[in-house]
């Protein structure tokens, strides 16, 4: 579904801008079966990115730096989402999940108490682009039952502006839902376009945690009192104000495609030992035991 707006609602028009409190360059590492990909989000800015705990930006047209995928592995605790620009993945879970991630389409999994899964290339060659994103669970719902859904890109809700196309992952932007919900994080999550010199803005509570990637072309920040650059594959941070309500932006003169996050903090501890993300370190000891213990059910395989 397309929602073409002829300009900014006033409704929902941003009167005070976030400042950029900073700009995040990532690290290039590899995961999975030697997936090379740069981990924007990393586990030093957890607390003050919270609720979200990674995102990984990963692309290439070289097979060999991601044919290997992710094979089976286990997660307990918080959800996963994985966003395709490009390519084909394959996803098979410990609860008889599985599906296929195809181009502009969305994989949403909540690991709760836990689960295995792989997610595996359906290709042998061209471009794989994407990104993963995690976001927590709150403690009460860390133990509670898996899910995954599979949102195919015709199911993605878009609107439109002059120079400006929105694809609505999570949220909701000018009036338009997203594909996905959420009651305790409220989780933002839009794949924003724009043409050469097109401009967007979007509200924002006060209280959310927001932050703002690159992945095409450069983005200009209006701040207030100056526009602050946003060069490609750099993560801005954006500051937290009581009378701050959004975020404006311009794109420079190639265009650009950025993703914009923004959520609720938990405001609860946070331990982390690989795959497994719970709230105390005796949670994650149980959580190490009844992977061992085989409580999270038979591995997908191939």
């Amino acid at each position: 579904m397309t929602t073409t707006l002829t300009a900014a609602t006033p409704e929902f028009a941003v009167r005070n801008p976030r400042a950029v409190e900073r700009l995040v360059a990532g690290q290039a590492t590899s995961d999975g079966d030697g997936v090379k990909l740069t981990r924007v989000l990393t586990q030093p800015l957890q607390r003050r990115l919270d609720p979200f705990l990674m995102l990984d930006a990963f692309g290439s047209d070289d097979a060999a730096d991601y044919i290997g995928g992710f094979p089976d592995h286990p997660h307990r605790g918080f959800e996963t989402v994985t966003y395709m620009i490009a390519g084909r993945m394959r996803h098979r879970d410990s609860a008889g999940n599985q599906g296929l991630l195809q181009n502009g389409g969305v994989q949403w999994m909540t690991a709760g108490r836990g689960l295995i899964h792989s997610e595996l290339p359906e290709q042998e060659a061209g471009r794989m682009e994407g990104f993963q994103l995690w976001l927590n669970l709150p403690q009460a719902d860390k133990m509670g039952a898996p899910g995954y859904r599979d949102i195919a890109s015709a199911e993605i809700p878009e609107l439109r502006q002059e120079g400006a196309t929105v694809r609505v992952i999570a949220g909701a932007s000018h009036g338009v839902a997203g594909a996905v919900r959420k009651a305790h994080t409220e989780p933002l999550y839009l794949d924003i376009h724009l043409d050469a010199g097109a401009s967007f803005e979007q509200a924002i509570p006060a209280g959310h945690n927001a932050f703002v990637y690159v992945y095409r072309g450069d983005l200009g920040l209006d701040t207030g009192d100056a526009l602050a650059t946003v060069p490609r594959q750099r993560m801005a941070v954006l500051a937290n104000g009581a009378d701050r309500d959004g975020v404006r932006m311009r794109a420079g003169a190639e265009g650009a495609r950025a993703l914009l996050i923004a959520g609720r903090p938990l405001n609860e501890p946070i331990a982390q030992y690989g795959p497994f993300v719970m709230t105390t370190d005796a949670e994650i000891f149980q959580a190490v035991e009844d992977f061992r213990a085989g409580k999270f059910g038979p591995p997908p395989g191939r």
